[in-house]
């Protein structure tokens, strides 16, 4: 055989991009392939048997639609590009997470997808949850909080919350990481697929969430509505309000829906209750609608029943799975327990030792001191003799000095009474000489007293003479040779006479008054000489007595 019939039996491919919310693989499909072909062979390669919960979707024409499974992939209309890219998406949700979702991977795809629709902002929810949801998100990313690791800034290039969350608060990325970090601190020991389930447990009771809005209109009115349909029927929202519907349709509760062209029929099971009928712009929205109806109500009818054998096993694999995730966490948890009880005790230890390293070093240099301290002490028993020996030496001589100013402080004593006794009579001995001065000055001031009156009768005598002289001779003075005059001039002379005498008695009594004063005035300097002497003699004797007393 040619190699050209080689090639020529070789099937055409085409190839395709199947895009999850964090991955992207790539696949070369076979020509004739159908959507189920190419879907199991994506659920295979994701190693996923939950397979009726997801499909893949594509956008054209600005329209996102979801691959037929029936119809083979190039026939329907998808992009004309190489390759063709597809999301894996959920196009179904669970009415409970926790007992629809048994899969590890079935869960972490949900996780992945819902979490984007929040940070996207598809499904509403409260700044309160997202805080919350961000921090079982950290949780199923990072594992337990661990102080020494995850420091701050480390959820620094994270998305965990909505943009509105972000503008409605005027918190910084540091303030926001320490809100979600106190949250993420108190998940310690869940597991990644336990923190992702308490994501969707919460996640799942939101208004917005698993639910597919498409715009339409009422008939008649053709007033401007959204419908919506989710896990648990479709309901009808105002086009402003996507959180609570102004009618809603149970599934158990609708007989039947039927679509047709821009047409849907919605026919409750109360026969007698009224049909409802909507319209969309598109036929192709209309086609959409319909799909995602008979989707969700099949598998609303599917949970109502007895499980399947498929399901029955995977439960029990999931039940299985779950008991040896449990064994192994709490195997690890007891192994991490261990190790850092091993740490702490090894921590302890190594404190332990180097608390004993440093008693022995503080031992040690406590040894030092002490020798240093013992030769210090020797040499100050040494200095302490000697200066005991020259301290005795001192008081002996003390001693003898002492002795020494015992006598000289009698002999002080005896010295200080005779100069007592010497300014005993000095003071009596001034005390005579003022009494002297004062009998001496009375004396003066008598003599004196005598002395103006003997002048004062001199003049008197003189003045009087005159007088007599003028009237018993009045021609004396014009006949001076007359011859009685010269008795009476001998009379006269002699009364002259005795009046001289008496003024040279007088001078002499002077001259002796103030001899004898300027005598008591050479006496009383050198008494208050004497005086002078004796007071320096005896502030010199005290002067002793006190270093005397000092010595003593």
């Amino acid at each position: 055989m040619s190699i050209r019939g080689l090639k020529k039996k070789q099937p055409k491919t085409f190839k395709v991009r199947i895009i999850t919310v964090d991955a992207e693989m790539e696949f070369s499909c076979e020509m004739k392939w159908k959507g189920k072909d190419l879907f199991d062979l994506v659920c295979r390669a994701l190693g996923l048997r939950e397979t009726w919960f997801f499909g893949l979707q594509y956008t054209i024409k600005g329209m996102c639609t979801w691959l037929k499974m029936d119809k083979k992939v190039l026939d329907q209309e998808i992009p004309k590009e190489d390759p063709i890219s597809f999301h894996f998406l959920a196009k179904f949700y669970p009415e409970k997470v926790e007992e629809e979702l048994l899969q590890e991977i079935t869960q972490h795809l949900f996780f992945l997808q819902v979490k984007k629709q929040i940070l996207d902002e598809e499904i509403y929810c409260s700044p309160e949850a997202t805080v919350l949801l961000a921090s079982y998100a950290v949780q199923a990313k990072y594992g337990d909080y661990d102080p020494n690791f995850h420091e701050p800034g480390f959820l620094a290039h994270d998305e965990l919350l909505p943009k509105r969350v972000l503008r409605q608060y005027q918190l910084t990325a540091e303030m926001w990481e320490e809100k979600i970090t106190a949250w993420y601190a108190e998940h310690r020991g869940i597991a990644r697929d336990e923190a992702e389930m308490n994501y969707l447990k919460i996640a799942q009771d939101l208004e917005m969430y698993g639910v597919n809005y498409f715009p339409i209109a009422q008939n008649k009115n053709h007033t401007d509505l959204l419908l919506g349909v989710d896990a648990k029927g479709i309901h009808i929202y105002s086009i402003n309000n996507r959180f609570s519907p102004n009618k809603s349709f149970e599934w158990s509760s609708i007989r039947n829906i039927s679509c047709s062209e821009k047409e849907l029929t919605i026919k409750p099971l109360d026969k007698k209750a009224e049909v409802f009928k909507f319209f969309s712009s598109q036929l192709k929205v209309n086609k959409l609608i319909f799909q995602l109806c008979i989707g969700n109500h099949d598998l609303f009818m599917r949970r109502r029943k007895v499980d399947s054998i498929e399901i029955q096993q995977m439960k029990a694999q999931a039940r299985e799975e779950k008991a040896r995730k449990k064994m192994e966490n709490q195997r690890l948890a007891r192994e991490k327990q261990l190790r850092e009880e091993a740490e702490r005790a090894k921590e302890e230890l190594e404190r332990r030792l180097f608390q004993l390293e440093d008693e022995a070093r503080q031992a040690n240099e406590a040894l030092l001191r002490s020798q240093e301290a013992a030769e210090l002490l020797a040499e100050k028993a040494q200095i302490a003799e000697e200066e005991a020996k020259l301290l005795a030496q001192n008081a002996a001589e003390a001693e003898q000095e002492r002795q020494r100013l015992e006598l000289t402080a009698l002999k002080s004593k005896e010295e200080k009474r005779l100069m007592e006794q010497k300014m005993r009579e000095a003071e009596l001995i001034a005390v005579k000489l003022v009494k002297e001065s004062d009998r001496r000055a009375k004396e003066a001031e008598h003599l004196k007293q005598d002395l103006h009156e003997a002048r004062e009768a001199e003049r008197k005598a003189k003045q009087k003479l005159l007088d007599i002289t003028r009237l018993n001779y009045p021609h004396m003075a014009k006949y001076p040779q007359y011859s009685p005059s010269d008795c009476r001039d001998a009379n006269f002379d002699k009364g002259s006479v005795k009046l001289d005498l008496k003024d040279i008695d007088l001078k002499r009594l002077s001259f002796e008054i103030e001899r004898e004063r300027l005598d008591y005035l050479e006496k009383s300097r050198k008494f208050e000489d004497r005086l002078k002497e004796l007071k320096s003699e005896i502030h010199a004797l005290k002067l002793e007595e006190k270093q005397a007393g000092l010595y003593c």
